[in-house]
Parts: structure tokens; C-alpha cells; sequence
């Protein structure tokens, strides 16, 4: 089955207020799509609409060539992830519990987990770089290891299409590029990545395409260095940007005013 995530007229709204209009993307396998746009314009519960938590006023979605709203939820389970801004931890549950969990979708009714399937949480676990901490109760890890922990469980779940709410929230800058490579590989797997991100310089060195969400129905999509522009990022951000060159790429930064 090909790996695909389409939206057809996906209309967002909150309240009387229309944040996306109109949505229209066909987003194939070995996709990395960065989401870009200022506080409040809609990204998260465009996210949660995609992901099929949220009901879209208009349009519909669909995963791998199934309408999203047909398909019961570990089917969707097994087909997409989802990673939240924030998690809270219900259970004082270990690291590796925590990691396991993603396989709950891929499990039988009282199916306890394999071998097989603790290496693969043993190893999701080593590309989050959390190796060493399996047996620790996560509600003693810090922010940025709690986040490494989410993403690993995204891993261990193995989807076709990860949608990300800010996959760096928390991270410090080493931590930040481990993800963001470890997100590109996945996508170089033939699967797809959409990450709602507030870094134009990160996006511009990891995205394939790009997706700008004005707040007021508005988009623009398209492939990154068409997107990534000083006059697109001013208009999305309402606040000039300079262009600064080095390492053979050009860097957009918001100007000193």
C-alpha cells in the first residue's frame, strides 16, 4: 500500500472564525512537511482534524486512500501517529513501559508484548538517545527527556504518517538536530512526516515542503525554498526578515528592529 495523506477542501474553523480554508494537499511517501505560522492561526487543531480527533467543518481526509472518518481507530492507530504539544502521565510507569505502549495498536485482544517488540522499543529508545534510562519512573525525567520519550513511543508504534505538534518543544540544540534527523530518516523510509515547527531556520534544513497558515482561512503550500522566502516569512510573521548567508545556505532571520 502506497503511503499517502490527502485532505480535499478541509475547511477548520473555531467558533465564527475560519482558520484554514480550503485546505487541498496530496502529500506522498518520503515527505517531510513543516508547518509554519504564528501563534493562533490554527496549526494545532489543523493537526487534530487531520489526525480525525477533531470534526472538519467542511471536507474530509483520508490515509492511504481511506477516508479517515470510515476507518475504526487502531486501524488508524496502526496507519498514524499523533504528538501533542503536551503529555501528561496518567500511570507512574517505567521508560520502557511507556516506549511499549506504542504497540498496543499492533497487539491482540490480552496480547502482552514480544521479545520482538521490546527491541524495538530498545531501540527506539537508543535513537531518542535515552538509552540508560528504561528503568526510570518518567515522572522523574525533565521536560526535553520526556519529549524524546513521546517521540520514541510514536517509533515504537510504527505508522505510515507521523503529524508532530512541535516535536522540539523543550529540546536543547544537540537534542533538537538527533529529532529532526531521526524524523528525516523516517521519511526517507517511504513514510511521511507533517510537524507544526516555529523555527524557519530548522525547517529550511530539514523540510521537503512547507506549509504557511495566515489564520484567516489563508495557505500557502509548496516545496521549501519556494516557501521560505524573506517576503513570505514577513507577510506569515508580521515582521521584516533578513537574509543571511553561510555554509553554502542562505539563513532568514526576523531584523533587529
Amino acid at each position: 500500500m502506497t503511503t499517502k495523506l490527502v485532505c480535499e477542501e478541509l475547511r477548520v474553523r473555531v467558533g465564527d472564525r475560519t482558520l484554514v480554508a480550503n485546505l487541498q494537499l496530496d502529500i506522498g511517501a518520503g515527505s517531510f512537511v513543516c508547518v509554519l505560522g504564528p501563534n493562533g492561526v490554527g496549526k494545532t487543531l489543523t493537526l487534530l482534524t487531520l489526525a480525525g480527533l477533531r470534526e472538519p467543518a467542511a471536507g474530509h481526509v483520508a490515509l492511504n486512500g481511506d477516508r479517515l472518518d470510515s476507518l475504526e481507530r487502531k486501524n488508524v492507530a496502526r496507519r498514524l501517529g499523533l504528538l501533542l504539544q503536551n503529555h501528561a502521565d496518567a500511570f507512574p510507569v517505567t521508560v520502557i513501559e511507556s516506549a511499549l505502549m506504542g504497540r498496543h495498536p499492533r497487539l491482540g485482544f490480552w496480547q502482552r508484548e514480544s521479545l520482538a517488540d521490546l527491541a524495538i522499543a530498545r531501540n527506539a529508545l537508543a535513537d531518542m538517545d535515552l538509552v540508560g534510562l528504561e528503568q526510570r519512573l518518567v515522572t522523574t525525567l525533565s521536560g526535553g527527556e520526556r519529549r524524546r520519550l513521546a517521540l520514541a513511543t510514536l517509533l515504537v508504534q510504527d505508522p505510515d504518517i507521523l503529524l508532530l505538534d512541535e516535536p522540539t518543544n523543550h529540546l536543547d540544540p544537540l537534542h533538537k538536530i538527533t529529532v529532526l534527523k531521526r524524523m528525516q530518516a523516517f521519511a526517507d523510509e517511504g513514510k511521511i512526516v507533517l510537524a507544526c515547527m516555529h523555527d524557519p531556520d530548522l525547517v529550511a534544513r530539514y523540510a521537503h515542503s512547507v506549509l504557511l497558515m495566515h489564520g484567516d482561512g489563508t495557505w500557502q503550500f509548496g516545496l521549501r525554498d519556494e516557501m521560505l522566502t524573506a517576503q513570505n516569512l514577513e507577510r506569515l510573521y508580521h515582521t521584516p526578515f533578513s537574509s543571511f548567508s553561510g555554509e553554502g545556505r542562505n539563513v532568514l532571520l526576523p531584523a533587529a528592529s
